[in-house]
C-alpha cells in the first residue's frame, strides 16, 4: 500500500512511507480551522460550504479548486453536504522530483507563484469548466486506486497521476499559457539551491549576486520571473514554511526554531512570520499543534497528525 494512512472519525493517520494522497473528505455541517505541513488541492466534488483563511471567506461550490502552500491555516463553515475530493503531496516531493515545475509556464504559476500573487496569502482558488473537472477527477480516481500498490513500484505512476491533475487545475489560471521569458535559468537554480539546503546562513542579495557572478538588479528581475518573487522573499517564504512545520511538529523553543531558520532575532522572527501567516509563532502553535496534519513524517514512526481539540 502507498503510504500508511487510515481515517477514524475525526483522525487522519499518515505513515512516514506517504509522500502523496488524494481521497474524499465529506463535511455536512463545518470543519475546524486547521492547518498541514504539505501542499494540498481540494476540488469541490458535490454540495457547498464556505471556505475560510487568511485571505478571508469564499463560498465553494461543485468545480472549485482551493490549493494551499504548507502552513497555511484553513477551515470550512456553513457547508451543506459537503464532499472534497482532497489531493495532498509533501512539500519534499515539490522540491525534489516535482521541482520542473518551477521553470513550468503552468505548473509553476499553480505551485509555486501564483499562491502569493495578488494577496493570495500562500493560497489560490480557481475553477474547472466540466470537461477538465471530469478529466481532473479521473486522475485523481486513478492517484487514489494506486494507494493500494507498492510504492517501490509505483512511484513513478503515482507522481504522473499527480501531475496530470495538477495540469488540468492549472490550465484553468488566468496566467495559463503566458510564458515567462526566463524560463530555467540555472541562477535561479543554483541560488534557491543554496537558500533552500541552508535557510539559517546570514544571506544577502550582493552575496548571492556575487556567488553567481552577476548585478544584483538582475539576478531580482530573474528570480522575479521564474518563481514571482525577488530572492530575499522567496527566502522569507522559504523560512516561513521552515518554522511554521517545526512550530507544529517539534518541542523546540520558539526562539530556537527562528534561529534554525536563520532569523536569530525573536522580534524580527516574529514580524516575519505574522505577516506570512497572520499569527505570532507563538499563537499559531498553539491554536494548531493539536490539529494539524503531515506528510512523510520521521523515518520508521507512524504519525498521527490530527488530535482531537
Amino acid at each position: 500500500m502507498t503510504g500508511t494512512i487510515e481515517h477514524t472519525a475525526t483522525l487522519v493517520h499518515f505513515g512516514d512511507d506517504s509522500f502523496a494522497y488524494a481521497g474524499h473528505h465529506h463535511h455536512p455541517a463545518s470543519h475546524p480551522v486547521h492547518t498541514h505541513s504539505f501542499i494540498e488541492m481540494a476540488v469541490v466534488h458535490a454540495g457547498d460550504g464556505v471556505h475560510h483563511s487568511l485571505a478571508g471567506r469564499q463560498r465553494l461550490r461543485p468545480g472549485d479548486v482551493v490549493l494551499l502552500r504548507p502552513g497555511v491555516w484553513h477551515g470550512y463553515e456553513d457547508c451543506h453536504d459537503l464532499d472534497l475530493y482532497n489531493c495532498c503531496f509533501s512539500a519534499d516531493l515539490l522540491r525534489n522530483e516535482l521541482a520542473w515545475t518551477r521553470d513550468d509556464p503552468l505548473l509553476g504559476g499553480l505551485l509555486w507563484t501564483g499562491p502569493y500573487e495578488a494577496g493570495g496569502r500562500g493560497m489560490l482558488t480557481t475553477r474547472l469548466p466540466p470537461d477538465d473537472f471530469a478529466e481532473c477527477v479521473g486522475h485523481l480516481d486513478d492517484l487514489s486506486r494506486l494507494r493500494e500498490r507498492s510504492p517501490a513500484l509505483h512511484r513513478g505512476d503515482l507522481i504522473a497521476r499527480l501531475t496530470l491533475a495538477l495540469g488540468c487545475v492549472a490550465r484553468t489560471l488566468p496566467s495559463a499559457g503566458t510564458a515567462r521569458p526566463e524560463q530555467g535559468h540555472p541562477a535561479v537554480t543554483e541560488a534557491t539551491r543554496w537558500m533552500e539546503e541552508r535557510p539559517a546562513h546570514p544571506w544577502t542579495l550582493n552575496e548571492l549576486a556575487g556567488a553567481l557572478h552577476l548585478a544584483p538588479g538582475y539576478l531580482v528581475r530573474l528570480f522575479k520571473s521564474v518563481t514571482g518573487l525577488p530572492p530575499m522573499a522567496y527566502l522569507t517564504r522559504h523560512r516561513a514554511e521552515l518554522a511554521a512545520d517545526r512550530l507544529l511538529h517539534t518541542d523546540e523553543q520558539v526562539n530556537a526554531i527562528g534561529e534554525s531558520v536563520g532569523w536569530a532575532d525573536p522580534n524580527y522572527f516574529a514580524r516575519r512570520f505574522r505577516a506570512h501567516f497572520g499569527l505570532s509563532a507563538s499563537a499559531y502553535r498553539t491554536r494548531f499543534r493539536g490539529n494539524a496534519m503531515r506528510l512523510g513524517a520521521w523515518p520508521g514512526r507512524p504519525i498521527t497528525q490530527r488530535r482531537p481539540g
